[in-house]
């Protein structure tokens, strides 16, 4: 009997990829280990979007060569690069792309017929609902379409199949996740949106909270917001990348809108959705963004729009657009703009958790003494400390008065326990 140890690098859409490798080898007979020590063989599924994320891959297939264990190599990075992995490092037993898992059960001797399982990585309190593969966005400065091919909605039979599965483990929130959310259903006969499927989330009584990232700037229209507005349980928080706000910049970027359609979309959300916490990205060292369009960017952060904001420094990607024009702003400018940005924007996060203190916040335990609140994505967000209470486990909905901030984190004490 093998016992494999999955190693799930990048994105919360790869770490789903990830699960799904996982419920097919051990619906086979395979022991999931969580230890690479304890593994027969190793799984690294990579991600190959930026610098960062493929030297993070490289050195990860490197720590775990060993000439004892099986080492199979998945994922993004393959997409892009297998015969190079391929010639550059032999030790490789095997190499797949993406949405491989059927392949990788094969190779371990494991055959998968009908709708692949997965057996979750996340705590039981929170799980993601991958809802498409792929994007038909032609960004200047991204390798998904080339990794990924063009948009591809699941049909609402197979995100019927992963709710049940989420619900099934006993996940409270699910956080639903795409290369494109407000893309969904253009692809699908039945004219269908990210609505329907909230809508079918919002009926199983299990799921208390339903959180939406990655959602295009030009595509969050008014229904949505007032669907979000009027629901119990899909929350008011948006992850909306909005990659820059000089018109020049968006323009070189390929977005689709410009500086008046940002403005625009924030007055809606701030008209139909008051008190929405908002999450974006910026690129800062784009080959087209000079001094003075940083300048812009960082006024506009200044104005405060956003509860967190994620900064990544360029990186040209081959294939792309924008790798035509080279990488014309220095690494150390790139990460000096970058440390400007986050640091005005964690004064502007500490303020704004800060009025949340006396409040009283409805929490959800991802583990002993740690938890969050709507306000908080999984990973990639702060957390609420909890005090006192009693005993709480992993997946208990509690409520908590907020008593301090810590930088960007919330503490709070359970309210009504002692």
């Amino acid at each position: 009997m093998k016992k494999v140890c999955i190693v799930s690098l990048g994105c919360s859409k790869n770490l789903v990829d990830s699960e799904r490798i996982g419920g097919v080898l051990e619906e086979g007979g395979v022991v999931i280990v969580d230890e690479p020590s304890e593994a027969d063989v190793l799984i690294v599924n990579t991600c190959g979007f930026i610098k960062d994320a493929k030297e993070e891959a490289i050195e990860t297939i490197f720590d775990f060569v060993d000439e004892n264990k099986k080492l199979i190599v998945v994922g993004c990075l393959v997409e892009r690069y297998k015969e190079i992995l391929k010639k550059e490092i032999p030790e490789i037993d095997a190499l797949f792309g993406t949405e491989s898992w059927k392949e990788v059960g094969e190779f371990l001797g494991v055959k998968t017929e009908g709708y692949p399982k997965r057996r979750l990585m996340t705590p039981t309190s929170y799980g993601y609902l991958k809802i498409s593969e792929g994007c038909n966005r032609l960004c200047s400065f991204c390798s998904i379409p080339f990794i990924r091919g063009r948009y591809r909605s699941f049909k609402m039979e197979d995100i019927e199949r992963e709710l049940d599965i989420l619900e099934e483990s006993g996940v409270k929130e699910i956080n639903i996740v795409s290369q494109d959310t407000t893309y969904y259903g253009r692809d699908l006969p039945e004219n269908l949106d990210i609505k329907d499927i909230l809508r079918l989330a919002e009926k199983r009584k299990g799921i208390k909270w339903i959180r939406l990232l990655y959602l295009y700037p030009s595509d969050v229209t008014d229904d949505l917001l007032r669907f979000i507005a009027e629901s119990e349980k899909v929350l008011p928080y948006l992850d909306i990348p909005i990659q820059h706000i000089s018109d020049k910049v968006l323009k070189h970027m390929r977005r689709g809108y410009d500086k008046k359609d940002v403005y625009n979309l924030l007055e809606r959300i701030n008209k139909i959705l008051p008190g929405a916490v908002l999450r974006t990205a910026f690129i800062v060292g784009y080959p087209a963004e000079d001094e003075k369009d940083f300048e812009e960017l960082k006024r506009f952060v200044e104005e405060g729009h956003f509860h967190w904001v994620h900064t990544f420094t360029y990186s040209p990607e081959e294939g792309t657009k924008a790798y035509d024009y080279g990488d014309t702003v220095a690494e150390e400018e790139k990460l000096r703009r970058q440390k400007e940005i986050l640091n005005i924007q964690e004064y502007i996060t500490e303020k704004k958790f800060r009025e949340f203190i006396g409040k009283r916040v409805e929490t959800l335990v991802d583990e002993k003494g740690i938890g969050r609140g709507y306000m908080h994505a999984p990973e990639i967000d702060g957390c609420i400390y909890i005090k006192g209470g009693g005993e709480v486990k992993q997946g208990d909905m509690i409520e908590v008065i907020i008593e301090d901030t810590i930088g960007i984190d919330m503490v709070g004490v359970r309210y009504g326990k002692k």
